[in-house]
């Protein structure tokens, strides 16, 4: 009984996982403000406990993460966002 050419040691080579750089959107599309009002926006870069996402996870530059934080923040303090998932006031 012979082996196979391929399969000399019946180990498969593994391959390497490549991780993409994610690139920031709001490089992307130019935007100079992140206003607080825009909700919807500022909801994709919010997790389902309403914990803003880190930049590693968001793919967003430091310039725009500080201005996001920012815009989050405020968009909080007058209630437009909720500061915890089970907040009364979310919708």
């Amino acid at each position: 009984m012979t082996s196979h050419p391929k399969r000399d040691s019946g180990v498969r080579p593994r391959r390497r996982f490549v991780a993409r750089r994610k690139v920031c959107t709001f490089c992307v599309e130019k935007v100079t403000h992140i206003d607080y009002k825009d909700v919807g926006r500022l909801r994709r870069f919010m997790s389902d406990r309403s914990k803003i996402d880190p930049s590693r996870k968001s793919g967003t530059c430091a310039l725009h993460q500080r201005a996001l934080a920012r815009a989050i923040k405020r968009a909080r303090m007058i209630a437009l966002l909720p500061f915890s998932p089970n907040h009364l006031g979310a919708n």
